[in-house]
């Protein structure tokens, strides 16, 4: 074979997509990202129109452009109206990262922010409750009674073993992609998160609230599980509507029914056998 020969089969080897199951705009945004880690697409440089890199994946132009959206999202190409698609002249990042920098960017309502952590808390402790280890339920356990028997005059050691409990339920549901959008939601209530813990009385209810999450979770009780965490997170919720300082909501607020189908039914409320 001549050195001309043994290039070109190179250049089509390098265009080539694997045969997987997975979707033809991610697998054409995988090899675009290949070249360009492996420095075969350099920063800054263009890239070859639409229509040539579909005919060099051998793909439809539509999945082409797909491809590149994604990798538009994580920072790595950047498109120029008029003149086409670009690596990035600035280093890749991950679509966490890139999400995070836009979560960072904005001042969110923290009732906004508390509605759709109720939502990835409710489907942690669900998970846990069917994935979790045997180890993993213990210490969630163990957990939600460090967090009982706290000192109430303690904020910072409250603070912690609430923070603790909480992590350690979306570890135990098994989901990653879960574990980074909660890191993501954390600290945008961080600051009322420390401001709740007024009283005694708080710290009790929350504490009770963390055994019942705990024990659900450690029965294998998923629609229990899922019920108790959205059950007690709606109970924060609803004091950052009465006391949050913002501009009046007239939405209609988020109760149980917004995360709990009406027919679901945790193991403790189902009807023994025979009745």
């Amino acid at each position: 074979m001549s050195t001309e020969e043994q290039d070109e089969t190179s250049a089509s080897a390098r265009w080539s997509l694997p045969e997987t199951r997975k979707p033809i705009p991610d697998l054409v945004a995988d090899r675009i990202l290949e070249l360009v880690r492996d420095g075969v697409l350099a920063p800054g440089e263009k890239l070859v129109t639409e229509p040539e890199l579909a005919r060099r994946f051998g793909v439809a132009r539509s999945s082409v452009r797909s491809g590149l959206q994604r990798l538009q999202a994580q920072g790595v190409v950047e498109v120029n109206r008029g003149r086409g698609w670009f690596v990035s002249s600035t280093p890749a990042r991950t679509s966490a990262e890139v999400m995070e920098e836009r979560l960072a960017a904005r001042d969110f309502d923290v009732r906004d922010v508390m509605e759709v952590r109720i939502a990835i808390e409710g489907a942690a402790a669900g998970l846990a409750a069917v994935r979790a280890s045997a180890g993993q339920r213990d210490d969630i356990l163990k957990l939600s009674k460090i967090d009982q028997a706290a000192d109430a005059g303690d904020t910072a050691s409250l603070l912690k073993a609430d923070e603790e409990f909480h992590d350690a339920i979306v570890e135990a549901s098994g989901n990653e992609y879960l574990r980074t959008l909660y890191g993501m939601l954390t600290p945008q209530v961080a600051e009322w998160r420390q401001n709740s813990f007024t009283s005694a009385d708080v710290h009790d209810r929350s504490a009770l609230d963390h055994v019942q999450v705990a024990v659900q979770i450690r029965r294998g009780d998923e629609i229990g599980a899922r019920l108790a965490m959205t059950g007690h997170l709606l109970g924060l919720y609803t004091g950052i509507r009465r006391h949050v300082q913002a501009a009046p909501d007239d939405r209609e607020p988020a109760t149980i029914s917004t995360y709990i189908e009406v027919g679901d039914k945790p193991m403790f409320e189902e009807p023994a056998e025979g009745r």
